[in-house]
């Protein structure tokens, strides 16, 4: 044992060691790439090795560790993560479905992570970026678009696919000269290791996920779900949490900005002049001089989009300074209000009214509507005889802090989406080897010794192939595992002992049942191997019935054998009639006949008896039909109570023919027996009224068999 988990671990680090080799070839030819500013990317030959030789998780990681290692020189890349971790899982699927590489393969492979691969690495960068992070596209596109018409984005998707189809055939091929010189043996060791059991063949994985036993959901789906649902709502909370505490950050920052920016732009101005301002504007001497200051301030208060100098009067405002929007497409066509502009009071301010007309200081006020979001500080500006002559005003808009965040989640979104399938990966990776494959493979071996339970072979090879799994999980379910293979191996040398003491007991009772039948055959002068033959020709319309499908819902093989058991003691009621009678050697009378006729009854009583003493589900309870029934008739017309079609139990109609064979082809010492035509052919008459027919017709089919028995105990067949 200690031997095998040594092997593991050394195969585990050698898979280990050759992602490693993985990640290095592709992050060196996309570095080569880089510098040399080839329009590639060269990022997926280690991929597609990888995933060839180990599949999904060693694939996907290779896929997300090598683009966050280059994000290292070109911060771009981690963005892009989830494409090749796409790009692994396609690549698995694709090996495994096409298992032959040839020409067509090639083409479809390339043309579809090329294309995939090229519209959403576009959608990411459009998205991201809103333009193609290449030079080289950027041209490509602009060409297309000049030339077409077509606008940019559209023509950058096409332009895109056409570099990754030709980056990703330049991949497959060194991919495909790398794993020309892999050795097979590597191969083998990477494929194999990493399992906590016997390595499965790609048939045998397949069959077991595809087994999923009576459940409706497997373990590695709820592992899954498990993941997804916890990665998600840990991404959700952390992202939730830290762009509120972002944003509350700057907006504390932002307020503080204004604050400091209102008392700077307060004290550059003459509270003197107010009036002059408002009467005279840019004629007056300073002002310009004044707004000039105040731009200043606004430009170096970061994040104050407008500056203003403000008198409040009743319920009108006088704007005495008021600065153009800024140099930004948001704020372009915002002009500045002119000196002596009164506008009516300002909804936000209107609570803070009394206060602005006495100069008292009011706090930052917060306003938000579905188009901005803003904080506003006011400071007030006095005389020399300490009288408020005005308020300077700054504002900062908090628009673009939101527009920064949500730009930041898509950033997170990407970056989380391949981690997300690193750790799916992962987890169904580990859950896989760890627990569903074991216990599937458990669970598929325990099924093949239930369903063979009936033959000790298939029970000895089931039990074989439960010990051969060989799972090596290190905890409780090997431990399990152990246990349950014990339990088998002890249950099968009990069934097998179990199954020879029945054995012996079917024998003991198949003794009793051809002595007793001999006893009254043996009486009966007159009948030849009768129980002998009609046994078997019992057993040849049993079988013709289930090979064609009749009586589907009856015949099984329990049923096979209770009848072929049963079949000599069908006449087991002759015990009860004379000798005289049973043995006259003339035609009976028509009184020794209804004697005759009552050994169906007889037989019906008796085999009650042994039943009622025995007890339970047995076989006997066809003995007792068809020693009963057999003389019935399919037309109703037969005794003893005149039963008809399949009201007679499907024994005693196949008894019947079995019986009426036997008589036409035996000789009597009243008649000659009758040829083998003859007597077919009477059957075939019989079909329908006497008979079961479909019990004739597989009897009928199957003449060269019944030629066989007629030779053995007839010679004259």
């Amino acid at each position: 044992m200690g031997t095998k988990r040594s092997k593991a671990a050394r195969d585990s680090m050698f898979r280990a060691c050759s992602v490693m080799i993985g990640i290095g070839v592709n992050v060196l030819l996309a570095l080569i790439v880089y510098r040399l500013q080839i329009p590639l990317y060269l990022d997926s030959t280690g991929i597609i090795v990888l995933s060839v030789l180990g599949g999904y998780f060693p694939g996907i990681f290779t896929a997300v560790a090598s683009n966050m290692i280059f994000s290292l020189f070109s911060p771009h890349y981690i963005y892009f993560g989830t494409v090749n971790a796409l790009i692994a899982i396609y690549t698995v699927w694709f090996v495994r479905r096409k298992k032959k590489l040839n020409y067509q393969n090639v083409l479809i492979y390339i043309l579809v992570i090329g294309t995939g691969s090229g519209i959403l690495s576009a959608v990411i960068q459009w998205g991201l970026f809103s333009k193609p992070e290449s030079q080289s596209l950027v041209l490509l596109m602009e060409a297309m678009a000049s030339s077409t018409g077509i606008p940019d984005f559209l023509c950058f998707i096409p332009a895109n696919i056409i570099v990754n189809i030709a980056d990703k055939s330049i991949g497959l091929l060194l991919a495909l000269i790398i794993l020309h010189f892999v050795p097979e043996r590597v191969r083998v060791r990477i494929k194999e290791s990493g399992w906590r059991q016997r390595p499965l063949s790609d048939l045998e994985l397949e069959n077991l996920e595809n087994w999923k036993g009576p459940t409706r959901r497997t373990i590695k789906v709820r592992i899954a779900i498990m993941l997804v649902v916890m990665t998600l709502a840990s991404a959700l909370f952390t992202g939730v949490v830290g762009i509120r505490l972002y944003f509350e950050n700057e907006r504390n920052e932002r307020t503080n900005i204004v604050e400091t920016a209102a008392k700077f732009a307060a004290g550059q101005v003459d509270p003197e002049k107010i009036g002059e301002y408002i009467a005279d504007g840019r004629d007056v001497s300073g002002y310009e001089e004044t707004e000039e200051m105040l731009y200043h301030i606004r430009e170096n208060a970061s994040g104050v989009v407008y500056l203003s100098i403000i008198k409040y009067e009743e319920d009108n405002e006088i704007y005495v300074f008021d600065l153009d929007g800024l140099d930004d497409e948001q704020y372009e066509n915002k002009r500045g209000y002119s000196p002596g502009d009164i506008l009516p009071l300002e909804d936000a301010v209107r609570p803070y009214q009394e206060d602005l007309l006495s100069g008292n200081a009011i706090p930052v006020i917060e306003t938000k509507n579905v188009w901005t979001w803003s904080v506003s500080a006011y400071s007030p500006i006095f005389n020399e005889l300490d009288q408020c002559v005005a308020y300077a005003r700054a504002e900062a808009s908090v628009d673009y802090i939101a527009g920064y965040m949500r730009n930041f989640q898509r950033r997170v979104l990407m970056v989380i989406s391949g981690v997300l399938i690193l750790l799916l990966a992962v987890g169904l990776w580990s859950t896989s080897i760890n627990t569903t494959y074991p216990i599937k493979s458990i669970g598929m071996s325990l099924e093949n010794i239930v369903q063979a339970e009936s033959n000790q072979d298939q029970m000895d090879e089931a039990v074989r192939q439960l010990r051969a799994i060989d799972i090596r999980t290190g905890d409780e379910l090997e431990t399990l595992y152990h246990e349950i293979c014990d339990m088998a191996v002890h249950q099968t040398e009990q069934l097998r002992s179990i199954r020879r003491f029945s054995e012996h007991t079917a024998k003991m009772q198949d003794g009793l049942i051809i002595t007793m039948a001999d006893l009254v055959e043996n009486r009966d002068s007159d009948t030849g191997a009768h129980i002998q033959k009609t046994a078997a020709y019992v057993r040849i319309i049993v079988e013709g019935l289930q090979k064609k499908g009749y009586y589907a819902g009856k015949i099984d093989s329990k049923f096979i054998s209770d009848v072929v058991r049963s079949a000599p003691l069908h006449d087991i009621g002759k015990i009860n009639i004379s000798d005289s009678i049973l043995n006259k050697p003339g035609k009976l009378t028509e009184e020794e006949y209804e004697i005759i006729k009552t050994h169906t009854i007889a037989g019906k009583q008796i085999m009650e008896k042994a039943i009622d003493t025995v007890g339970g589900e047995n076989y006997l309870k066809e003995a007792r039909n068809m020693a009963a029934y057999h003389h019935e008739r399919w037309d109703g017309n037969g005794y003893p109570e005149g039963l008809h079609g399949e009201v007679i139990p499907l024994s005693a109609r196949i008894m019947a023919v079995a019986d009426v064979f036997d008589a036409l082809t035996s000789p009597r010492v009243y008649k000659k027996a009758f040829p083998l035509e003859q007597a077919i052919s009477m059957l075939q008459d019989g079909a329908g009224s006497q008979f079961d027919p479909k019990c004739v017709e597989v009897f009928v089919d199957a003449i060269p068999e019944i030629k066989i028995i007629l030779h053995k105990y007839n010679k004259k067949y």
